[in-house]
Order: C-alpha cells, then sequence, then structure tokens
C-alpha cells in the first residue's frame, strides 16, 4: 500500500511539474505559440491615401502641404508595446508624433532589446512628401517575435498619427502569406491642438492614445470633424507580403528619420553599401542609414557599423578595425 501511495505521489509530481513547465512556455496575453519556421522575411508597403477629395476640410497646401514622415517599426514579442490605444505614450514615441523626432524612440526599442530581449528587429521606411503616395520596407520576424507595431507621423499635426500595434504575422504553425489593413488617425494625447496646424499646446495632465474620427473629438474646429459621416474613409493602408527568396543584405533609399517641427528633413549625410546588420545584443535592423544619426554618440554609431561588416563575413577586419570604439 505505501508504494502504491508512493507512486502516484511521484506521478502527481511529475504531473505538476509538466503543468507549470506548459504554462511558463506559453507567450503573455494568452496569444497561441508560434510553431513557424525559424525565420520568415516580408516586404511592407505604406500607401497614403490623404487626398484633399477624401479630406477637404483644412487640407494643407503649403508650410508644409500635407505629407507622411518616415514610417518606424520594430518586430517584437508580447512583452513590448510601441504603442497601444487607450494607454499613455512614452517619451520617445512623444517626440516622434509631435515633432518627427525618431532618436528617443529608436533608444527606447533598443533598450527594450538588450534588457528584455523582446525586440528582434527594427525596419524603416522613407518618408512620403505627399499625402498620396506609398514608400516601402523589408523586415525580419522570428517564431519568439512575431508581432509587428510601427508608427508614421501626420505631418503637419499637433500629435497625430497612423499606426500598427501588436499585429501577429504568425498563425499557429505557419507565417500568414498577405496581410492589408486600412489606417485611420490617432492622437498620441500630448498636445492638445485641434488643426493640423495648431501651434504647440501640450496636453496636460497626459491623456491616452484615442483614434479620431469624424465626430471625436467633438468640435468643429477639429481638422477630422465631418459630422454628417458615419466613419471617416481610411486615411492610409498597408499591406504585409512574405517574401520567399532567402535573407540578404539591401540598401533602401535614402531616410529622413528626423525632422524639424511640421516639416520633414533628411538628417542622415552617410550612405553605406552593407545595409543589413546585428546589434551587439541581437538586435537587428534593415539598414545602417534606418538609425536616426541627429547627435548621436560616436559609440553608438561605429558599434553599428562594426556588427554590420561583422554581418557580411569580415570578422578579423571589424575587431582591428574598431577595436576600442565601442565607448
Amino acid at each position: 500500500m505505501e508504494t502504491v501511495s508512493l507512486s502516484l505521489g511521484r506521478a502527481l509530481w511529475v504531473f505538476l511539474l509538466a503543468m507549470l513547465g506548459a504554462t511558463t512556455g506559453q507567450p503573455l496575453g494568452g496569444e497561441s505559440v508560434c510553431t513557424a519556421r525559424p525565420l520568415a522575411r516580408y516586404s511592407i508597403t505604406f500607401i497614403g491615401k490623404w487626398s484633399q477629395t477624401a479630406f477637404p476640410k483644412q487640407y494643407p497646401l503649403f508650410r508644409p502641404p500635407a505629407q507622411w514622415s518616415s514610417l518606424l517599426g520594430a518586430a517584437h514579442s508580447s512583452d513590448y508595446s510601441m504603442w497601444r490605444k487607450n494607454e499613455y505614450v512614452s517619451n520617445g514615441l512623444r517626440e516622434f508624433a509631435e515633432r518627427g523626432e525618431a532618436w528617443a524612440l529608436m533608444k527606447e526599442i533598443e533598450a527594450a532589446g538588450e534588457k528584455l530581449q523582446s525586440v528582434h528587429a527594427v525596419f524603416s521606411a522613407p518618408a512620403v512628401p505627399s499625402g498620396t503616395g506609398q514608400t516601402s520596407a523589408e523586415l525580419e520576424v522570428h517564431p519568439r517575435h512575431s508581432l509587428v507595431s510601427f508608427v508614421v507621423r501626420i505631418v503637419p499635426s499637433p500629435d497625430w498619427f497612423v499606426g500598427i500595434d501588436s499585429l501577429n504575422l504568425c498563425e499557429g504553425g505557419r507565417w500568414k502569406e498577405q496581410v492589408a489593413l486600412d489606417l485611420y488617425p490617432h492622437d498620441a494625447g500630448t498636445d492638445s491642438g485641434f488643426t493640423f496646424s495648431s501651434p504647440n499646446f501640450a496636453t496636460i495632465p497626459q491623456d491616452t492614445v484615442t483614434e479620431i474620427t469624424a465626430s471625436s473629438p467633438s468640435h468643429p474646429a477639429n481638422s477630422f470633424y465631418y459630422p454628417r459621416l458615419k466613419s471617416l474613409p481610411p486615411i492610409a493602408k498597408v499591406t504585409f507580403m512574405r517574401l520567399r527568396q532567402s535573407p540578404r543584405a539591401f540598401a533602401p533609399p535614402s531616410l529622413d528619420l528626423a525632422s524639424r517641427g511640421n516639416e520633414i528633413v533628411d538628417s542622415l549625410s552617410e550612405d553605406f553599401s552593407n545595409a543589413s546588420y546585428e546589434g551587439h545584443c541581437g538586435l537587428r535592423a534593415t539598414s545602417l542609414r534606418e538609425v536616426p544619426m541627429v547627435a548621436a554618440p560616436p559609440q553608438l554609431f561605429q558599434r553599428r557599423r562594426w556588427t554590420a561588416r561583422f554581418r557580411c563575413g569580415h570578422p578579423g577586419d571589424c575587431v582591428e578595425d574598431h577595436a576600442g570604439s565601442w565607448g
């Protein structure tokens, strides 16, 4: 009898350990586990649909005309959030939404990748110099980092943007072949301006992210206020297409992640042929030109340049050229 009880006790203990292991292996938020192939590569195409015909009220024609900032995004796990509706934005996203300055947001993404290992890749696409037009980039996702988020600032605007929050490109045991989504304007909750060209008017206390609709904010002065419409037409669209070719280095067009006020300014002056790189703690990005270099510390710039050369297959040269430049 004692032997039977001991055997039952051991079996119960093994069962509890197995259940505990299964529970801790689940991703946060109760989402399904991605069991797809280790890596997948996608193209992302952002299409601006902000035309004077679709949005005639106060449509910006000059100083500056309607346009879109550079797109900045990340492939990540559920441990990281770039932005979320009904939640407060970070300081980095506030700087991006209000002024188009990406430096602080890039630092936040890098910190999440280094401390939490929650960010696998950073990607960006060039700005669109008009309300209608498109831009594109490529990105890489991983089963443990199958979520994608990005932001694009509406220029000009107080703190308005469009984007995606934690889109999962994995479905069980396979990567999705194509995803297309309509995008609508959001208010970052940091500036209380009502119109595209409103002067700075900080929201105190800060508000949460809200979607701008045809009736909200409910004020006639609001640039998106169309009380006769049930809903706004999509102001932009994004499409993700899975790429079949193997990952390779590529050089996207010159980017302009940092802008000044309500006008896009190209702040990058260097050009590099070795575009694909991996950060020293595993953070990947599609291009060195995607890193905003406004007031960038020299050691940060050199570190990324070092890892880029390393991935291109010249570790000896990289170590010799940049030893001691990590800061």
